[in-house]
């Protein structure tokens, strides 16, 4: 007879979800919202977005408090959206501006208000603040070298089906790259060096600094140094979900930016924008070779986090064991579980520590 595999009580139903809903985050491309309504999903809530009159966009629940029809099967009339159903029109704050039919009394009412959320448009992306119906305690991060002279930024939307810690730890793990991604970074069958990283976190992000990086083996670091060198490195976390990995060497500079917008708890969307600057060669060229093979290690990592999702689920919860080569992901997850419940006090200065590493 086979025993049944017995999951220790701790793991079952813990999981890295942290929902930080008092934030920005990017729900489209400007390029995506046009002149007709666009249906998208944040934190699991059905979203509409609709441009008025001056293209401003703005972001309503999608549903029409009489008869729950969705908003973004509507039309945009002006400074407001029409619902399909009944012709009910609102505007971007919500309120309801016209109830057709309707004699001897005004359309604005409490109860047919639809909940709105706060929107920005920067840097070619529609942002969304997460609470409805209220003030942004800040504005939304700024992707840095976009539109820089001598840069190029190649872009991509992309869709991983797994929380966004599981994600953002993920882009920001280097360990895994020999292996998961062999030849395209690094080899595990190559000697490995020693780096030093320093860990800096702060109330809203947290950095890891690698010393005495010499030039990666694989294909990046062929192309960001043809002739060997050691680079400067850095990766970084900054709430609700950005990721930044950024490279140096003498003239070269490379920094890839991806804004994670949580769709459920175990559907993350990436907004990502890849700026760089190789003198010696001409953008669109690089950008050409970068994005197919940017791309395909995109899929090996969407690929490895479904699997583990799969695995997630398969147990009914997580089971973590770090070690100090996991330099972000833990840091990463108490940034966000500290968010979640509101916690966000400014430090006078990071906290810091040192681990070395080989890779």
């Amino acid at each position: 007879m086979i025993e049944p595999v017995l999951v220790p009580p701790p793991t079952r139903g813990r999981t890295s979800v942290a929902r930080v809903v008092d934030d920005w985050y990017p729900v489209a491309s400007s390029r995506a919202l046009g002149r007709r309504p666009l249906g998208v999903t944040l934190l699991g809530s059905p979203l509409v977005l609709f441009r008025d009159d001056g293209g401003r966009p703005h972001a309503l629940l999608d549903r029409c408090p009489h008869r729950n029809a969705p908003l973004s099967a509507g039309v945009r009339v002006g400074e407001t959206i029409r619902c399909p159903y009944h012709g009910w029109r609102f505007d971007g704050k919500g309120e309801c501006r016209e109830v057709p039919g309707l004699v001897g009394e005004a359309p604005e009412h409490r109860g047919r208000r639809v909940p709105a959320f706060a929107t920005r448009e920067q840097d070619g992306l529609v942002w969304v603040w997460g609470q409805p119906d209220s003030v942004p305690a800040r504005e939304p991060f700024r992707f840095p070298w976009i539109g820089e002279r001598g840069y190029t930024t190649v872009r991509a939307r992309l869709e991983v089906r797994a929380s966004l810690h599981a994600v953002a730890e993920n882009a920001l793990d280097v360990p895994h790259t020999a292996f998961l991604h062999a030849g395209l970074f690094r080899r595990p069958d190559r000697p490995r060096q020693r780096l030093r990283v320093t860990v800096r976190r702060w109330h809203d992000r947290v950095e890891a600094e690698y010393t005495g990086e010499a030039r990666p083996s694989g294909w990046l670091g062929r192309l960001l140094a043809p002739r060997g060198g050691v680079v400067e490195h850095w990766d970084r976390f900054f709430l609700p979900g950005i990721v930044q990995v950024e490279y140096r060497l003498g003239r070269a500079h490379l920094c890839v930016t991806a804004a994670l917008s949580p769709v459920t708890d175990f559907h993350t969307r990436l907004f990502a924008a890849a700026s760089f600057r190789l003198p010696w060669l001409p953008g669109w060229l690089v950008a050409l070779v970068v994005r197919p093979i940017a791309l395909r290690v995109f899929r090996q990592d969407a690929a490895l986090l479904e699997r583990q999702r799969a695995v997630v689920e398969r147990f009914g919860g997580e089971h973590f064991v770090s070690t100090d080569l996991d330099v972000l992901g833990p840091a990463i997850l108490h940034l966000l579980r500290d968010a979640e419940r509101g916690h966000r006090g400014a430090i006078d200065r990071p906290v810091e520590k040192s681990v070395e590493m080989l890779v």
